[in-house]
C-alpha cells in the first residue's frame, strides 16, 4: 500500500432518535472524534443524521428547520483535523433539501442535495423536499470522492456514473438510511458489488442502525473495491464504528482497462454539471495499522428476522421513555414469542407476563404459561377473568335476551383481557405489547380493543408459520426447550368457546400464509392466485377477509416491518371501499 496514495475513511454507523437533536449531536461529535483520534481523513455519517430518519411532518415545522441548523452550526466548529461528511436537512429559498454537508476547518466546505428521491414503500421524500439538480465531486489528498445519498445509488446511469464515469470520482460515497426488510441485505450487498465493478471505484457505504417506529435500519455499512469485493463492513442490527486504508493506486490500475475506457466514454451524463470541490489536504500520513476488517457471513433468514425484531422492539420501547413491557401469556405460540423477545430485548426484569384464565382456558395452557414464564425468568401475574365476565354476561342479559351465545360473549374475553393490561400500563407504566401475527391481523382474526389493545405489536408483520419458524431458531440458540415444546405442538386456538380451534374458521396457517403473500405483499388478483393451484373459494374468502378487516389494522398498534409490504405506511388502503376485482 503507498501512503500517498491512501485515504483513511470511517464510517460511523449510528443509532440516531429521531428529533433528539442534541443527542444525535452529542453521537456525531463523539464518533468524530474517535476518527481523528484514529489518524482517519474523512468521517461519514449516515442520511439525515441530524434530525434521524424519517423525520415526516416535523419537516413541516419552520422552528425545527432553524433548530436543526442551529444543530449543524455546533458541529461545525468543532470539525478540525478531519473531513466530515454528515445528513442534514438544507433549506434555500424556502425549499427543503434532503442533504449531505462536507465541513472541514470549521467551516461549511459543500452541500449536496439528493437527487433521486424515493416516494414509493414507506418513502415521502417527495412530499417535504426538492430534488438537487447537480452532483458534487470533492478532492482531498488528490483522491476525488463523489458524494450520494442512500437512493441515487439505487438508480442506474445517474448520480453515481456519472460522478465517476464524467467527474472522475475514484471513491463513490453514500451516505444512507435504508431500512430493513428479509432479503434487502443480500440486495444491497449485490447492488454495491455491480455499481463498484461497473465504475471500477471503491463504495463506501454508511447506513443507518435503529428502531424508528414501523421501521428497523440494520446497518450493514460496506465497503466494496473496484473488483466487487466487499472488504470492510458493519455490525448488522448494532451501531459500529468501520475504518479502512483506501488505496486509490487500485482504481487507477482498474481504470487503465478496456472496459473501463468504453464504458467511460459512451456514457451519456443526464445531469447540464458536475460540481467540483477542492479541500485543504489533511497533511496525515498513515503510520497506525488498523486493525482486521471482518466480513460478516450472510446470516440465517430466521437469526436476520429474529434481531431485525429485537431491535425494533427495544427502540421503540426506550426511544418512547419506558422500561418495562406487559402482554397476555395464553399458552399459544404467539404469546410465547412475544415474551421471549421481550425478555431477549428489555431484560427478563423488564417482561411481565399476565395469564388471565377463563372457564374455557385449557390447564395445559396455563401450565404452559407458567413453564414459559420459569424458563424466561420472568414475572407472571395470575388474574383469572371468570368473575368480571359473567358479570358482562349478567349486566347484557336482557339485551341479549333471546339470541344465541356467539361472537360477542367471545370478544368479551379478550376486551377483559385488554381492559386487564391496560390498567396494569396505567398504574405502573409498563407498555402493552398486542401479541397477534400478520396472518390473524390480515384476515382479522383478533379482537378490536381487546387482544389488538396496546402500544407496540412485534409480530404484526410475522406471518403465522414465521412465528414457529423464529421459536425453533430460539430454542435452537438456547439449547434447549427455552419455549416448551407443548406450545409449539398443541393445535392453535383462541380459547374463546368449548374446544375451539384456529381452523375452524381459517384455512391451516400454511396455506393461508401463501395466499396471503400473494395477496397483500404481491397485489396478485383473486384470479392470478388461483391460477397458481389454489381453491378459488378459499381465495375469495380470504381477499374478503382482508378487504372487509382494513378498519381494525388502522386502529392497531404499529409493529416491526420485516416484509417488502408490511400493512401501515408500507400498504395504505381506503377504509370505505366497495372495489372488488372481477
Amino acid at each position: 500500500m503507498n501512503p500517498e496514495k491512501t485515504i483513511r475513511i470511517a464510517l460511523a454507523q449510528i443509532n440516531t432518535t429521531v428529533g433528539d437533536l442534541p443527542g444525535n449531536r452529542d453521537k456525531i461529535i463523539e464518533k468524530m472524534k474517535k476518527a481523528v483520534s484514529l489518524g482517519c481523513d474523512l468521517v461519514a455519517f449516515p442520511e439525515l443524521s441530524i434530525s434521524g430518519y424519517p423525520p415526516e411532518d416535523l419537516l413541516l415545522r419552520k422552528q425545527f428547520i432553524l433548530d436543526q441548523k442551529q444543530i449543524l452550526d455546533e458541529i461545525t466548529s468543532r470539525v478540525e483535523d478531519i473531513v466530515c461528511v454528515l445528513g442534514f436537512t438544507d433549506s434555500l429559498d424556502g425549499k427543503l433539501y434532503n442533504s449531505a454537508v462536507v465541513l472541514q476547518n470549521k467551516t461549511v466546505q459543500a452541500v449536496y442535495h439528493k437527487i433521486q428521491l424515493p416516494n414509493y414503500s414507506v418513502f415521502d421524500e417527495d412530499r417535504y423536499f426538492t430534488a438537487g439538480t447537480s452532483p458534487i465531486v470533492v478532492s482531498l489528498n488528490g483522491v476525488k470522492i463523489g458524494l450520494s445519498i442512500c437512493e441515487d445509488i439505487w438508480i442506474q446511469d445517474s448520480v453515481t456514473e456519472s460522478e465517476a464515469f464524467c467527474g472522475g470520482a475514484e471513491l463513490l460515497l453514500n451516505i444512507s438510511a435504508s431500512p430493513y426488510h428479509t432479503f434487502k441485505v443480500r440486495e444491497r450487498w449485490e447492488l454495491m458489488t455491480d455499481r463498484a465493478r461497473k465504475t471500477k471505484s471503491f463504495i463506501a457505504y454508511c447506513n443507518l442502525v435503529g428502531g424508528q417506529d414501523e421501521l428497523v435500519f440494520d446497518g450493514n455499512s460496506l465497503i466494496v473495491s473496484p473488483g466487487g469485493k466487499a472488504v470492510a463492513a458493519g455490525k448488522a442490527f448494532d451501531e459500529d464504528f468501520i475504518t479502512f486504508d483506501i488505496d486509490i493506486s487500485q482504481v487507477r490500475l482498474w481504470r487503465k482497462e478496456k472496459e473501463f475506457v468504453k464504458s467511460a466514454s459512451v456514457f451519456s451524463c443526464p445531469f447540464e454539471k458536475i460540481e467540483n470541490v477542492r479541500l485543504a489536504d489533511s497533511g496525515k500520513s498513515i503510520k497506525s495499522v488498523l486493525r482486521l476488517v471482518n466480513i460478516p457471513t450472510n446470516m440465517a433468514k430466521e437469526e436476520e428476522i429474529y434481531k431485525a425484531l429485537l431491535l425494533g422492539l427495544r427502540d421503540y420501547v426506550h426511544k418512547n421513555g419506558f422500561t418495562k413491557v406487559t402482554f397476555g401469556l395464553s399458552g399459544g405460540v404467539d404469546s410465547a414469542l412475544v415474551a421471549t423477545l421481550a425478555a431477549d430485548a428489555l431484560g427478563n426484569k423488564n417482561a411481565i407476563g399476565v395469564t388471565m384464565p377463563s372457564r374455557y382456558s385449557s390447564s395445559g395452557s396455563v401450565d404452559d404459561s407458567v413453564k414459559l414464564a420459569r424458563n424466561l425468568q420472568i414475572q407472571l401475574l395470575t388474574l383469572p377473568i371468570e368473575k368480571p365476565f359473567q358479570a358482562y354476561i349478567d349486566l347484557l342479559s336482557a339485551s341479549f335476551a333471546g339470541t344465541r351465545p356467539g361472537i360477542a360473549e367471545e370478544n368479551l374475553q379478550a376486551r377483559i383481557r385488554g381492559n386487564l393490561l391496560m390498567a396494569l400500563s396505567n398504574k405502573f407504566g409498563w407498555m402493552v405489547l398486542p401479541t397477534g401475527n400478520k396472518s390473524e391481523v390480515s384476515v382479522g382474526y383478533a379482537t378490536i380493543y381487546g387482544d389488538m389493545a396496546g402500544g407496540f405489536a412485534p409480530l404484526k408483520d410475522v406471518q403465522k408459520m414465521m412465528v414457529y419458524a423464529l421459536c425453533e431458531y430460539r430454542n435452537n440458540e438456547a439449547g434447549f426447550d427455552l419455549i416448551p415444546r407443548a406450545i409449539l405442538e398443541k393445535a392453535p386456538s383462541a380459547e374463546l368457546r368449548p374446544d375451539q380451534k384456529d381452523e375452524d374458521s381459517l384455512p391451516p396457517y400454511p396455506l393461508l400464509d401463501r395466499i396471503l403473500e400473494y395477496y397483500v405483499e404481491q397485489e396478485m388478483s383473486v384470479h392470478e392466485i388461483s391460477e397458481k393451484g389454489f381453491d378459488e373459494k378459499i381465495v375469495k374468502e380470504v381477499a374478503r377477509l382482508v378487504d372487509l378487516n382494513e378498519y381494525k389494522r388502522r386502529q392497531a398498534a404499529p409493529g416491526t416491518k420485516i416484509t417488502p409490504r408490511a400493512f401501515g405506511k408500507d400498504r395504505r388502503m381506503p377504509i370505505t371501499n366497495l372495489y372488488r376485482a372481477q
